[in-house]
């Protein structure tokens, strides 16, 4: 074989390559939408310390979801007896049995919106703590998450 023609080939080749890279790359970002796996991450969780002992708490966190749509569908805890999910609007609280995931996005659980209520402790929290929570969701399957323990005033960032 010839230098010329070897060049040619290696030249082809390295065409080729590029080609399907870039193929691969195409199916690898399809399938990342609304019909491929979830891809489940949580961000910020915490807990403000009940405001009595005893008393109710609520859970805050973020599900990032960089793959297929999802469903949370229950949350449980070792630490309590009860872990119910709501929704607040500006008059009222209303439990759900479930909250959606996006595809490519987020289930923010926060202040004044989408949130946990936490009951029944087994041992009252106390400010450091770490408890643990336990998300189950419809593709994903169960995704344990340690939650700190903040003061009751605690705003993420501040």
């Amino acid at each position: 074989m010839s230098s010329r023609s070897f060049r040619r080939s290696a030249l082809l080749g390295a065409g080729l390559a590029a080609a399907l890279a870039v193929g691969a790359g195409a199916v690898a970002l399809q399938s990342g939408g609304s019909g491929g796996a979830p891809r489940l991450t949580v961000a910020d969780p915490y807990i403000p310390l009940p405001a009595t002992p005893g008393g109710m708490g609520a859970g805050y966190l973020t599900v990032r979801n960089a793959g297929g749509a999802d469903t949370l569908v229950s949350v449980s805890s070792p630490a309590a007896g009860s872990v119910t999910m709501h929704r607040s609007t500006d008059s009222s609280m209303e439990q759900v049995e479930a909250m959606d995931v996006p595809a490519g996005g987020t289930l923010d659980l926060s202040r004044g919106g989408a949130h946990l209520m936490i009951m029944n402790w087994t041992e009252q929290p106390s400010l450091g703590d770490e408890l643990e929570l336990d998300l189950q969701f419809a593709k994903a399957g169960r995704v344990v998450v340690r939650v700190p323990v903040k003061p009751l005033t605690y705003r993420p960032g501040s």
